[in-house]
C-alpha cells in the first residue's frame, strides 16, 4: 500500500509557511485488518488506547501506527470512525449523561448529534507522519493555534471561495474534526476536547482541523499565494495606537476614496498589467493611439522617490544611504537585490512608496477628468494583483504571454542568463493566477498584427462599458 506520489516536498513547504510544531497526520481507514502489516514501520501499540493518543504518537513520537476495533479502550471512538455500531448505553444517553449532561433525555441529544461514519465497512486505521510518505490518506490531521489555522482557513478560500462552516459538539471532538470531514468531504475545524487534552495531549492553545487529502494542493497553492502578498505566519503586530495607514493597499483606504477616483460619471478606469516582459507597455501604446489616456506607475514610482521628497527620506532613513547614488538619485539595481529576497524589506519598501504613488495617481484622474469626465483611462501597473489594486478599476486587462516567451524576452531585454530570468518569474505571482482577475485578456504571443486586432476589440468593449456607464450617470442625474 505505498503512496502513489510524493507527499515530503508539499508537506515541508506547509510546515515552514505555517510554523508548524508537530507532523501533519496521515489518516486512513482501512476495509481489511491485514492491510496492515502491509504498511512499513507500523507499530501495534500493546495496550488498549483512545484514538487521541493514536494521533498523539504520530504528531508527538514520529510513530506510524495502526488498530482494529479489540486495539480500543472503548466503542466510544471506534464507533466513530465507523469500526462498530453505538453500543445502547451510548444510544439511550446513559453515557453522556454520567458526566457530560444533566440528564439522560439530554444525553441521548448529545448522542444523536454526534457525527459517525457508518459502521460495516472498514475494519482498521492507520496513522503515520504524512511527510514520509507513509500511504495515501484519506485526510490530514493539522494541529496549529488560532492565528495558524485562520492561515489555513484562508488559504482554503483563495480558489472557489466559499464560507467554512465549523461545528462542535463538546467531548468528541475527533467526531467534528475527522467524521465529519469524512462524511462532507469538505476541511473541518473544531476545537479539541477534554479528553484530547488530557489524554491526547493537545495543547491549551492548539485547534484541530481535517482535510481532505484531495485538496491538500489546493492549500498549499494558497499559502505561497497569501505568502507573496505579505499574509504569512508569525503575524507581525502594527501597533494598536499606531497609524498603520503606510501598511495597507489604497483599496482598503475606505469607499470614499475609491468612488471618487472611479467616479460617478461617464469616466472609465481600466487597470493594464501582466507578467514581466508581457508587453504591456506594446499594449498600452496602441491603447493610448486609440484614445486612452495613460497613467504609467512606474512614471509615478520615480517621481515619487525623487531626492528629498517624503518617500525618499524614508527610504534613506531606513535602508542607509548605501542605496544611494552619487548625485543621491536612488541605487535601484542595489535596493532590488536588497529586497528581492528578504519579503519583510521589501513590504518595507513598499510601505514607503505605495502610498506617495497612490496619491499621485488620484491627482492625474482628477486632471485628466476634469478635462474631459468621459475619459478612457488606462493605468500600467506591473503589481496591480499583488497589491490588491483591483477595486481601483473599473476593468482589468492583463498581457499575456507563455513563460517561455517571458524569458526569452526578459533574457533579450536586461541581457541575463536563463536561470536568472527563471529566478526572477519565480518571484512573481504567476501569469495564470493573473489571468484570473482579467476582464480582458490580451494574447501577445503573437505578431503585431494579431495583438492590435485583439486590443482594437478591447477597445470596442471598453467603449461599450463606457456607453452604459454614461447612461447610467446621465439617468441618476448626475
Amino acid at each position: 500500500m505505498p503512496a502513489n506520489r510524493d507527499w515530503s516536498p508539499l508537506i515541508r513547504r506547509m510546515e515552514l509557511l505555517l510554523r508548524l510544531k508537530s507532523f501533519p497526520v496521515a489518516f486512513k481507514l482501512l476495509e481489511k485488518t491485514e492491510d496492515l502489516a502491509r504498511l512499513p514501520y507500523l507499530r501495534r501499540v500493546s495496550h488498549k488506547s483512545t484514538l487521541c493518543q493514536l494521533i498523539s504518537l504520530v504528531r508527538s513520537f514520529d510513530w506510524t501506527v495502526g488498530a482494529d476495533l479489540d486495539d480500543f479502550l472503548y466503542s466510544m471512538c471506534p464507533s466513530i470512525i465507523g469500526l462498530t455500531e453505538v453500543p445502547e448505553l451510548m444510544r439511550d444517553g446513559t453515557f453522556r449523561s454520567l458526566v457530560w449532561t444533566k440528564t439522560r433525555e439530554d444525553g441521548k441529544k448529545y448522542e444523536n448529534s454526534v457525527p459517525r461514519l457508518p459502521a460495516g465497512k472498514y475494519r482498521a486505521v492507520a496513522l503515520a507522519p504524512l511527510v514520509y510518505n507513509p500511504f495515501d490518506p484519506d485526510i490530514v490531521l493539522f494541529y496549529a493555534n488560532p492565528a495558524q489555522m485562520m492561515l489555513l482557513v484562508n488559504a482554503l478560500q483563495f480558489e472557489n471561495y466559499e464560507v467554512m462552516r465549523f461545528s462542535c459538539v463538546g467531548e468528541s471532538s475527533c467526531a467534528d474534526v475527522i467524521a465529519r470531514c469524512y462524511l462532507e468531504g469538505k476541511p473541518s475545524l473544531s476545537i479539541p476536547c477534554y479528553g484530547e487534552r488530557r489524554y491526547g495531549h493537545a495543547q491549551d492553545d492548539e485547534l484541530a482541523m481535517a482535510v481532505p487529502a484531495g485538496m491538500m494542493d489546493k492549500a498549499w497553492r494558497g499559502l505561497e499565494a497569501l505568502y507573496k502578498r505579505g499574509i504569512r505566519y508569525p503575524i507581525s503586530y502594527a501597533g494598536a495606537d499606531l497609524d498603520v495607514t503606510k501598511g495597507f493597499p489604497m483599496a482598503y483606504f475606505g469607499l470614499k476614496q475609491v468612488e471618487e477616483i472611479r467616479g460617478r460619471d461617464g469616466r472609465v478606469l481600466l487597470g493594464v498589467t501582466g507578467g514581466i516582459a508581457s508587453g504591456k507597455s506594446t499594449v498600452a501604446r496602441m491603447l493610448q493611439e486609440l484614445g486612452a489616456a495613460v497613467i504609467d506607475f512606474d512614471v509615478l514610482s520615480r517621481v515619487a522617490v525623487e531626492p528629498g521628497k517624503e518617500a525618499w527620506k524614508d527610504i534613506v532613513a531606513f535602508f542607509g544611504e548605501q542605496v544611494l547614488q552619487e548625485d543621491k538619485t536612488l541605487d535601484r539595481k542595489k535596493l532590488s537585490a536588497i529586497v528581492f529576497r528578504d519579503p519583510e524589506k521589501r513590504k518595507k519598501l513598499e510601505g514607503f512608496i505605495h502610498p506617495r504613488i497612490y496619491a499621485e495617481f488620484a491627482a492625474r484622474v482628477r486632471e485628466l477628468t476634469q478635462k474631459d469626465p468621459r475619459a478612457v483611462i488606462q493605468a500600467v501597473v506591473p503589481l496591480l494583483i499583488e497589491a490588491n489594486l483591483q477595486p481601483l478599476f473599473h476593468k482589468i486587462l492583463v498581457v499575456s504571454v507563455p513563460e517561455e516567451a517571458q524569458i526569452r524576452r526578459l533574457m533579450e531585454r536586461d541581457g541575463i542568463s536563463q536561470e536568472t530570468a527563471r529566478s526572477i518569474l519565480a518571484a512573481q505571482l504567476p501569469l495564470a493566477e493573473k489571468e484570473g482577475y482579467a476582464d480582458y485578456l490580451v494574447d501577445n504571443s503573437g505578431s503585431i498584427e494579431e495583438t492590435k486586432r485583439q486590443v482594437l476589440a478591447v477597445w470596442e468593449k471598453v467603449k461599450e462599458f463606457r456607453k452604459s456607464r454614461n447612461d447610467s450617470a446621465q439617468a441618476s442625474g448626475r
